[in-house]
């Protein structure tokens, strides 16, 4: 996806485009350089301290208040990761190390340098450990990444991450885990079939194996009976008022096959201005845009509207 949404921009060939759209397959591309087990609570690491520290910051400024929006607190979590390096594809770095995709995937986390998809899962993670009162715990954080990561939060082999950026809102809607706008915001259905993984084979290192193959292709198809809601690009200033501060959107995108390219955080300014929060692979750093939404929408090459989620306390 990743991509960001600006995630990645488009490059050349299949392989490139894949990664430099941060596609929602590419979500598994999203880059983490520690997995959960490998911290060790009580032991001095950067990545647990990092999340102590943020948590404790959103509880003093009162963002765990169950009245407010799980996406405040996760916007403020962007907030503190500004600057924070891109880095891609760091959940194939299990594959490339000679890992199976077909065997339960080791669940590869970070809190240091993130890509499009990263960003928004890991923001959204440490809110909702921000929101148990108890010290925050490595493991506490890892839960939460892996509910949302994976297919009704269950992580097993590489088929059951949710790649397309789509269908990680789709799955976190019906499991409470947020609201899609879509619908309340006039959003219209977007069923073009979801094929990109499947027709770019060689660009994902794991679909080398026959059967993590299929069960993509398989997981593509099931796709087909659920259509995106989709905000067109000239709606947006309209329907911009309604959208908040941590509402996580996703770009779509014209090319065959794909759903979107970019995910994000949208961010209201101190002035009030709805602006973009992301993990861009253009800028090589996490940063607020510049420009305002509908400008920025109106940049991506390709791009022909949003799709918008609430995060819930779920």
């Amino acid at each position: 996806m990743s991509a960001r949404v600006s995630r990645r921009e488009i490059l050349k060939g299949a392989a490139a485009v894949a990664a430099s759209l941060a596609i929602p397959s590419l979500l598994s591309d999203c880059d983490f350089s520690r997995g959960a087990a490998r911290i060790v609570e009580g032991d001095p690491h950067p990545d647990r301290d990092r999340l102590r520290t943020w948590t404790g910051w959103i509880r003093a400024e009162a963002l765990a208040d169950p009245a407010l929006s799980t996406g405040r607190a996760a916007a403020r979590v962007g907030e503190f990761a500004l600057g924070s390096p891109y880095e891609a594809f760091a959940l194939e770095g299990y594959i490339k190390a000679g890992g199976d995709p077909s065997k339960k995937e080791p669940l590869t986390l970070s809190l240091r340098k993130f890509d499009c998809v990263s960003l928004v899962e890991s923001a959204l993670a440490v809110a909702r450990t921000g929101d148990d009162p108890t010290p925050a715990t490595w493991d506490h954080f890892a839960r939460e990444m892996e509910r949302m990561r994976y297919r009704d939060g269950v992580r097993g082999n590489y088929t059951t991450r949710l790649h397309y950026f789509s269908e990680w809102i789709a799955d976190g809607a019906r499991r409470g885990l947020l609201r899609d706008l879509g619908p309340e915001l006039g959003a219209v259905q977007d069923a073009r079939p979801l094929r990109f993984m499947t027709e770019h084979r060689a660009s994902y290192p794991a679909l080398v194996n026959d059967e993590v193959f299929a069960g993509i292709g398989e997981m593509e198809r099931r796709l087909d009976a659920s259509p995106r809601w989709m905000i067109p690009a000239a709606m947006i200033p309209e329907v911009s008022p309604r959208i908040e501060s941590g509402d996580v959107l996703a770009f779509a995108t014209t090319i065959p096959g794909l759903d979107v390219t970019h995910s994000a955080f949208a961010y209201r300014d101190s002035a009030g201005i709805l602006r973009v929060l992301h993990a861009p692979l253009s800028g090589g750093v996490v940063e607020i845009t510049a420009h305002t939404l509908p400008e920025y929408v109106g940049a991506i090459r390709r791009a022909t509207g949003i799709l918008v989620a609430r995060p819930l306390r779920g």
